[in-house]
């Protein structure tokens, strides 16, 4: 069963049985995640341990687009919980300005997220790394082992780990789904393998949620035919990560016939906020850190209080009846659960779902085909067009 409630015939006609399947496969494939690191425990183990006893070690996560996101989410965690030196860098930044991103003479990890690892930007990256920096370290995640990426990697086994997600996760559909939440699933608990049988538990505990939400689908194919131009995403910290990242969704998937943009919860006033009207949905993720959503609620009241013909949808950890109170739309991740997460990352890993259903359908309700949204070419699966210039030494 689906959240659009089409049979496998009705979506191939649609143009969107690839992305609707990647998309229901998601936490099937979380826990086929987990099992694959639990096999190779040791393995991640003997390479990663060593690495966080350096005291100056610098953690970088790079990918392009959605495979930058999927940093943007993890390295605000994993900067809170380790306090080191951890950031997430696109890797068309890094490409584009190495000088600026990579340290020289400091240890370094760099954390490859891509897909088909077969974007310049990807090797590019890894090239550009291996050039500069001294010490340098580092971990492939990819989807894809026949990619040049992986291909690279393996040449180069003695400072490099390789981590294959499960075949059925190198997306054959446009949009980055099941890869995107898979590699996410990954970058979370390599880094925290001393933890790893409980993080697999809240996998777990995710995964089960997940399933409740593409099966119920909670009104959001509705929620996308009701005629919005433009979509906000808002959240804090991981979130805000995850707020880059579906919007990103919703623009891939309308082929822009929906305007999406993605701020911070406190950023948002500054200028953004102009861009609502009264054809925009407001959509934020809700952190279940209680001192972040004190925030969250100031921003939330008022919405509640301006004019202007907008709606707000907010999703939250657990049933919220003080969100519910002053919101258009309240969707809840756990209809159970006291709201108790400790992590706004793995958070993301199932508030991500309620943003595939919404783009698919916003897709379909305005005559796209999700699988192939830009038939054209100026927009592909895999970036063209990208010459990487050689550095001088």
């Amino acid at each position: 069963m689906n959240p659009w409630k089409l049979s496998e015939e009705e979506l191939k006609a649609k143009g969107a049985v690839y992305t609707a399947k990647e998309m229901c496969q998601q936490p099937d494939a979380w826990e086929e995640t987990v099992d694959l690191l639990q096999q190779q425990k040791d393995k991640i183990n003997a390479f990663i341990a060593p690495l966080l006893a350096k005291p100056e070690l610098r953690i970088i996560f790079t990918g392009a687009g959605t495979s930058a996101y999927a940093g943007d989410i993890i390295a605000p965690w994993l900067r809170e919980k380790t306090g080191r030196d951890i950031v997430s860098i696109a890797t068309t930044d890094i490409v584009s300005a190495p000088h600026q991103f990579l340290h020289t003479g400091k240890p370094t990890v760099l954390v490859s997220f891509a897909r088909s690892g077969d974007s310049p930007e990807s090797i590019g990256a890894f090239d550009l790394a291996e050039q500069l920096v001294g010490e340098l370290y580092q971990v492939v995640i990819t989807c894809n082992p026949a990619g040049a990426l992986a291909k690279k990697a393996a040449a180069m086994q003695d400072h490099i780990l390789t981590l294959l997600m499960p075949p059925q996760t190198n997306d054959k559909s446009f949009a980055m789904t099941s890869s995107f939440t898979c590699m996410l699933v990954t970058g979370l608990m390599v880094f925290d393998m001393d933890d790893f049988a409980s993080d697999a538990a809240l996998v777990k505990h995710v995964a089960a949620c997940g399933r409740q939400v593409m099966s119920a689908g909670h009104g959001l194919p509705e929620l996308a035919a009701a005629g919005f131009e433009r979509i906000v995403f808002l959240g804090s910290g991981a979130l805000y990560g995850l707020a880059r990242e579906t919007c990103l969704k919703v623009l891939e998937l309308t082929a822009g016939k929906i305007a999406a943009v993605s701020e911070t919860v406190m950023g948002f006033r500054h200028g953004p906020k102009s861009i609502v009207d009264d054809k925009t949905l407001i959509v934020m993720w809700l952190s279940s850190n209680p001192y972040t959503h004190e925030y969250e609620m100031d921003l939330l009241q008022e919405f509640h209080h301006d004019e202007g013909g907008f709606k707000v949808l907010a999703v939250t950890p657990a049933p919220d009846a003080a969100v519910q109170a002053i919101t258009d739309y309240t969707l809840s991740l756990d209809e159970g659960a006291a709201g108790s997460w400790g992590s706004d990352a793995y958070l993301a890993l199932g508030y991500v779902l309620f943003d595939h259903i919404l783009a698919l359908s916003a897709s379909l309700s305005r005559g796209v085909a999700p699988d192939t949204p830009c038939p054209s070419g100026s927009v592909n699966r895999v970036v063209k067009g990208v010459t990487i210039h050689p550095l001088a030494e």
